[in-house]
C-alpha cells in the first residue's frame, strides 16, 4: 500500500474518532457525526428552498398559527437551555423557520438549521397547541440531536468507501447531496422520509418530551398524541419487528415512565411564570 494512502486511512480513522467522541445533548449517548454542522445548513437551505417551491405553502388560518407559535416557543426554550451546556454552538447560528404544507400525509420534519415542515395531514392528529408541541418537540430533537449528520455519516462511510471528507464534498458534491437527501428525505416522493432507526426515534421521543416541557406545555398530552396516533394507523401499520419506527402503543409507555423528569421541567417552567407575574 502506498505511503499517501496510509495517510489518508490515518487521517480518516483520526477524524471518526475524534467525532464519534460527540455526545447526543441530554441523553449523552456517544454518535458518529463526521460531517460539519455547517456543510448540513448548507445543504439543507438548498433542499429546503427546493421543497417550498414545489409545494403548497399555507399562509393563514388556526393550525398555520399554531405551528409558529409553538415553533417560536419551544425554539426559543431550546436555545435556552443549550446555552446552560456545550452544545449551544450547534445551534447559535440557526435561523428558525416554522412553515406547514397543504398535504394529506401524516408528517413533519426539522432540518439543520431550524427549517421546521408540518404536513395538514398531521394536524387532526395533533387537535391542540399541546399535540403540535409533541410533534414539534420530538423533530426538533432529532436535528438537535444530529441524527441526520450520524445517519449521513454512516452513509459516507458506506458508499463512498472511505473516502477523505473534504474530498467527499469538494469533489464528489452530487454524491454527497444525494447522501444528505436520503438522510433527510427531501427529493424523495414529497412526504415520504427515510425512517429514522428505532434509536432515532426514541431518542427523539425522550428529548422531544423535555423539549417541549421546557416551553410550557403539559407533557401528559405526549403520550396521549401516540394513543390517537395509534387509533389513527390501528390495521395499517406493520408489527414493531418489521418497522423501524416503534410502536405507538409502545411510545406512548415509554413517555410515560419519562414523566417524572419531563414534570420537573413543566413545573419550573410554571414556577417561572409565576414569579414574572
Amino acid at each position: 500500500m502506498e505511503v499517501k494512502h496510509i495517510k489518508a486511512i490515518i487521517i480518516i480513522a483520526l477524524v471518526a474518532f475524534i467525532y464519534s467522541c460527540a455526545r447526543v445533548p441530554m441523553t449523552g449517548r456517544r454518535q458518529t457525526k463526521l460531517l460539519p454542522e455547517s456543510e448540513l445548513v448548507s445543504m439543507s437551505l438548498t433542499a429546503y428552498s427546493g421543497f417550498l417551491d414545489t409545494s403548497t405553502v399555507v399562509s393563514s388560518g388556526s393550525y398555520q398559527n399554531m405551528v409558529k407559535s409553538v415553533g417560536a416557543r419551544i425554539s426559543t426554550a431550546v436555545e435556552a437551555y443549550l446555552m446552560t451546556t456545550r452544545d449551544s454552538v450547534d445551534v447559535k447560528n440557526y435561523d428558525w423557520e416554522f412553515n406547514l404544507v397543504d398535504d394529506p400525509t401524516v408528517n413533519a420534519w426539522c432540518m439543520p438549521g431550524g427549517k421546521v415542515v408540518f404536513y395538514t395531514g398531521i394536524m387532526p392528529i395533533c387537535q391542540n397547541e399541546a399535540g403540535v408541541a409533541v410533534v414539534m418537540g420530538h423533530e426538533i430533537a432529532h436535528a438537535v440531536a444530529r441524527h441526520g449528520n450520524e445517519r449521513m455519516s454512516q452513509g459516507l462511510i458506506q458508499q463512498l468507501g472511505g473516502v477523505a471528507l473534504a474530498v467527499a464534498i469538494s469533489d464528489k458534491p452530487a454524491e454527497t447531496q444525494q447522501l444528505y437527501n436520503l438522510a433527510y428525505g427531501v427529493g424523495t416522493t414529497v412526504g415520504v422520509m427515510l425512517p429514522f432507526s428505532r434509536k432515532h426515534e426514541s431518542e427523539a421521543d425522550h428529548i422531544g418530551l423535555m423539549f417541549m416541557a421546557m416551553a410550557g406545555y403539559n407533557p401528559e398530552e405526549a403520550p396521549k398524541f401516540w394513543e390517537r396516533m395509534s387509533a389513527q394507523s390501528s390495521g395499517a401499520r406493520p408489527p414493531e419487528f418489521l418497522s423501524t419506527h416503534p410502536n405507538p402503543d409502545r411510545r406512548a409507555e415509554n413517555l410515560k415512565k419519562l414523566m417524572p423528569q419531563a414534570q420537573k421541567y413543566y413545573t419550573d417552567y410554571l414556577n417561572k411564570q409565576k414569579t414574572s407575574n
